[in-house]
């Protein structure tokens, strides 16, 4: 539209003098109505128009957003606005790259279906891919637009995109590196040099990042003050293509200068609300020693959580530093703003669709009344995450005045119970068939229900279970279960059933324990005896268990089933013999480590170390299913489940499964994201377990293999592929295991 050729057409079709309008009309108006129209306009029927006002009048309407073009006209008095609205995007699609991406695409593409039609914004967003594809290491990249108008008079926008080349760095040079070991370097570089068979996992591929190219040498002057070097300088890197090939060397020049030492460390309270020596027990900062810039960091966010757990929540630690070149020493001061003491006013919750609101509440160590503490608002957010009830939590601070807060407890719902009806396959028992359905979080009221039925080749299971982890919201909690099992084992079957009830009590905020009671009876059958010794065949006689089992758990890990942070450990003892047939004793140890390494490797890779440890001791008659075994999900993967200790029978040749009296497992685990709008994940591991009678050396095996860890519609599956680590010949091999429920 051309704004200045309508005004001259109303100049030369309008009278030199004002005209007087005696109605308005509107034509081709969608998206605003004819009153709002009106109040745009700025003037009305029996006003004199004017070129000013009509001027006014058109760019108002332009302003709106909604219009392509505009066209007045007029007749005996009556003014016609004739409108052409921008077309709707009806389609909105990207080809040749990222197409199976739905999430990316609809985060990365500006333009959204059912949204005005807007070149600006097209060629923004056209921009906005060659961005994304620079950032990528791609170069050369070509974005071309089809726009397409439909016969319903709405628009397709497809943006076809050609990938550049990416570049790979073949070298990178450091000049006037002494100090340091340039192979230290790539912890912290972004673009790092492409090393051989950069492919694998965990090795280098040398991509080019151009968009984190300006940031490297700031990365590497503050690896440089981790140890010291308070004047190193690195100019920015200088960077050589070679585009017939898409490779690259990248060089550096480096000035180290010296190491300087920590000289003193002095603390500054604007008005003293702690003892100097509490926080100096938290630096980790050393006098005499080289200064690190990140432990620096560190201490003063020690500092401030130490003050913010007295009540001052708006705390300031102001850190600075004074150097003495002539000596290479640093004085640092922590200057320390404490404000005022801050109460917590409401706690507001949102976000709660099914949980009840009491039972968020009674996870949170702040309430109304309370003076603020950080460390009680970090418990706060894991002990929300330790429930597994929701997906995500937050705990906004939004701050009234300067002694008084409120909190604000945002959650996302998570699918705790599930409905299964359906099959699978597993490595024990083959072809699995089951019903069943379980909720963690039954009605949101936090109780723990679930009822299974699962028959399989080789196993049947029935079972129901009820808890409560806070019995009427208070620190204890109470479980009540009742199954009945049938296992066929490789050499003779099972049949189980019992009760177990039991209940437990939080003693701190991550310590628990619990006190618990079993009464089982176990019957044996297709027991060939001539594979067993005279005394081993007392084992296969059926008993009845009487059990009471103690147990304490530690736990302050930040989620229930992807935890990114913290420890789980526990302690249980079982004592049998309470008036039954087994007469046993069992201790069991187990110890996890849970960390999110993404601060160091800039995506959200978590490390989690397992063990376990196992010990039985025979105090009259400990039956062959009471003993341990070693293999399958739990243990060592790359074996059939429980197939661990075994000895070939010499006469018949058959193997024998025997029990173990002790056994010890470790596991060491990657998890990665693999699809994060599925909520899916991938893992790597490596187990090695020990499992024996007399001591723990009579089998050792080890195991390793890829993961699938999904979030699936079932609830949280666990799909496992595995292999045996030096096998030996008789060893009971299983390359694929699944679990549904259990924690990752």
């Amino acid at each position: 539209m051309n704004f200045w050729k309508i005004v001259l057409a109303l100049m030369l079709s309008l009278p030199a003098f004002s005209l007087t309008i005696t109605a308005v009309k509107y034509e081709g108006l969608v998206h605003i109505s004819e009153s709002v129209a009106n109040q745009i306009l700025g003037f009305e029927a029996g006003d004199a128009l004017s070129d000013k006002k009509l001027d006014l009048a058109i760019k108002a309407f332009f302003k709106q957003g909604y219009f392509e073009d505009i066209r007045v006209s007029e007749d005996a008095g009556v003014l016609t606005f004739h409108f052409k609205e921008k077309p709707i995007v009806s389609k909105v699609e990207m080809k040749g790259w990222k197409e199976d991406d739905s999430e990316f695409q609809h985060e990365l593409l500006e333009i959204k279906k059912g949204s005005l039609y807007d070149k600006k914004r097209v060629e923004a967003t056209k921009k906005r891919i060659i961005s994304a594809l620079s950032q990528e290491g791609k170069i050369d990249s070509v974005v071309e637009i089809e726009t397409e108008y439909l016969d319903n008079g709405s628009v397709a926008v497809t943006f076809l995109v050609n990938e550049g080349e990416k570049i790979i760095i073949n070298k990178l040079r450091y000049g006037g590196v002494a100090g340091l070991d340039p192979d230290t370097f790539d912890e912290v570089l972004a673009n790092k040099e492409n090393e051989f068979m950069g492919w694998f996992w965990g090795r280098n591929d040398g991509e080019m990042k151009l968009d984190q190219l300006q940031y490297d040498p700031l990365r590497l002057r503050d690896f440089y003050m981790q140890f010291g070097y308070m004047d190193a300088k690195i100019d920015e890197p200088f960077t050589r293509v070679d585009f017939d090939n898409y490779t690259a060397q990248i060089s550096y020049q480096i000035y180290e200068g010296d190491v300087y030492r920590t000289s003193t460390i002095t603390l500054s309270q604007e008005k003293e609300v702690i003892a100097d020596e509490v926080l100096r027990e938290v630096l980790s900062l050393k006098v005499n020693e080289a200064f690190n810039i990140k432990t620096f960091r560190e201490d003063s966010d020690r500092i401030k959580t130490k003050i913010a757990d007295l009540g001052y929540a708006f705390a300031q630690v102001i850190p600075d530093l004074r150097k003495d070149k002539e000596n290479k020493t640093l004085d640092v001061i922590y200057r320390i703003i404490p404000g005022e003491k801050v109460r917590i006013r409401n706690v507001i919750i949102a976000g709660n669709t099914r949980t009840l609101d009491r039972l968020i509440r009674r996870e949170l160590y702040l309430g109304p009344g309370d003076m603020y503490s950080l460390t009680d608002l970090k418990d706060s957010r894991n002990a929300l995450g330790r429930t597994g009830f929701f997906d995500s939590n937050t705990i906004e601070e939004k701050r009234i005045d300067e002694d008084t807060m409120d909190l604000v407890v945002k959650v996302k719902e998570a699918a705790t119970g599930n409905i299964q009806l359906g099959g699978g396959y597993g490595s024990y028992g083959g072809l699995l068939l089951s019903v069943g359905v379980n909720d963690r979080n039954i009605w949101g009221s936090g109780i723990n229900v679930g009822v299974q039925a699962e028959h399989s080749q080789l196993t049947k299971n029935y079972s129901f279970n009820i808890s409560n982890p806070r019995l009427n919201d208070s620190d204890f909690s109470g479980n009540f279960s009742i199954y009945y099992n049938e296992y066929e084992y490789n050499d003779y079957s099972t049949r189980s059933s019992g009760i177990t009830l039991g209940t437990g009590h939080r003693f701190t905020r991550h310590v628990t324990g619990y006190l618990g009671y079993t009464f089982a009876n176990v019957d044996y059958g297709d027991v060939n005896l001539t594979n067993y010794t005279e005394d081993q065949r007392r084992f296969f006689e059926s008993y009845s268990k009487s059990a009471v089992t103690i147990s304490a758990t530690f736990d302050n890990t930040d989620d229930f089933y992807v935890a990114r942070e913290g420890w789980l450990a526990t302690q249980s003892f079982e004592k049998s013999g309470l008036g039954a047939d087994a007469d046993y004793f069992k201790s069991r140890t187990t110890l996890n480590k849970y960390t999110g390494l993404e601060e160091w490797v800039g995506f959200d890779l978590i490390f989690r170390y397992k063990s376990r440890y196992n010990l039985g001791v025979d105090t009259g008659y400990l039956p062959l299913a009471e003993r341990f075994y070693m293999g399958g999900l739990g243990s060592v993967r790359g074996y059939e489940a429980y197939s661990m200790p075994y000895y070939i029978n010499d006469i018949s040749g058959e193997f024998v499964r025997v029990g173990g009296k002790q056994t010890f497992s470790n596991n060491f685990e990657f998890s990665m994201p693999l699809l994060p709008s599925a909520k899916m994940r991938m893992s790597a591991f490596f187990d090695w377990g020990w499992i024996g009678t007399d001591s723990l050396s009579e089998f050792s095996r080890g195991g390793y293999g890829i993961g699938l860890e999904w979030f699936s519609p079932m609830g949280p599956l666990q799909l496992v592929f595995a292999n045996p680590y030096n096998p030996k010949p008789n060893d009971k091999i299983s390359h694929f295991e699944f679990t549904i429920g259990q924690r990752f």
